[in-house]
């Protein structure tokens, strides 16, 4: 099965209403911008969308609204949607993935179980297996987030062992910093396997190693910066592309003074599009914290230079 993604990938955000329940209508705004900022595609019900702090049923109900306001208006498929279906119930996951291909999204990822440590290549590849093979028709890529899975399973045994039982296994989304082991899986068999890179301030790394496609949080509020820093890196600027990936990394560290995903939560509302507070067992942003995120947000100038990439990007 072929499927190559390429361009931003914005893991997206689910909104939340005061009560913390879903709030499914702000979910075509959402995607209205990601458009606008020039994304390729939405990673839906990831670690970002809080996909694992959200029921079965919500989930289902964030993936279709994702995926009608993704597929409507002008000629349609305005954008490719992943939809991420891992749970610690293999069978919830696949039916997450039956419903997944059933409502028309592109693309199928799993993170492993979390909660029973899987430690072994075969026990990964058994565990994919039963997920991915409930949306045979649907691209699969693996979500290799081992900080929250806590599984240190080696990807270049994994993918070789996987295609072996898994007919719709394209590749992964790779969201550690091991860049060494990112080339291995790139260069694999001849390229065989489409690699996501999935760390917004390593962006300058995966693309020296070789990456095309990249899947990140910080694409929903400054995906004009890293447009303009793949375009720097491909003519082979790359002083221009070191000082993009630089405010990329101030932009990280400063939000990272306060809870990182309730913090993006706080910056796309300063950006217009309110997506609402985190559920438990995350918490959202005090007035303080909001204050402070903001005045340091403005001391380095982020709310400038977004401005100006997005500027330069629409030129």
């Amino acid at each position: 099965m072929e499927s190559r993604l390429t361009g931003l990938i914005a893991a997206t955000y689910t909104p939340m209403a005061s009560d913390g329940s879903v709030a499914l209508d702000q979910i075509p705004a959402i995607v209205d911008h990601c458009e606008r900022s020039g994304i390729s595609g939405i990673y839906v019900c990831g670690s970002t969308g809080e996909g694992m702090s959200l029921t079965g049923d919500e989930r289902r109900a964030v993936a279709e609204a994702y995926t009608e306001a993704a597929k409507s208006g002008g000629g349609g498929d305005r954008m490719t949607v992943i939809v991420q279906v891992g749970h610690n119930s293999l069978a919830e996951a696949r039916q997450l993935a039956e419903h997944a291909q059933q409502i028309g999204a592109d693309v199928l990822s799993a993170t492993c179980p979390s909660y029973f440590k899987v430690n072994d290549v075969d026990g990964l590849v058994d565990c994919m297996a039963e997920v991915a093979g409930g949306a045979p028709d649907l691209p699969f890529y693996y979500y290799h987030i081992p900080a929250l899975t806590g599984s240190p399973i080696a990807m270049t045994k994994f993918l070789p062992a996987a295609a072996e039982r898994i007919p719709n296994l394209v590749g992964m989304k790779y969201t550690t910093s091991m860049a060494h082991e990112y080339q291995a899986c790139v260069e694999l068999e001849e390229g065989r396997y489409d690699c996501l890179w999935g760390c917004d301030e390593m962006m300058l790394a995966g693309l020296g190693i070789g990456a095309r496609g990249f899947v990140g949080s910080t694409y929903n509020i400054a995906a004009g910066l890293y447009l303009e820093l793949i375009n720097a890196f491909d003519r082979g600027d790359l002083d221009e592309a070191r000082r993009l990936q630089s405010l990329s990394v101030k932009m990280v560290d400063t939000i990272n003074l306060v809870p990182f995903h309730p913090g993006m939560k706080e910056v796309l509302k300063m950006l217009g599009l309110d997506c609402g507070g985190c559920r438990l067992p995350q918490k959202s942003l005090s007035v303080a914290q909001v204050k402070l995120l903001r005045d340091e947000l403005e001391a380095i100038g982020f709310f400038e230079w977004r401005m100006a990439a997005d500027a330069t990007r629409v030129r």
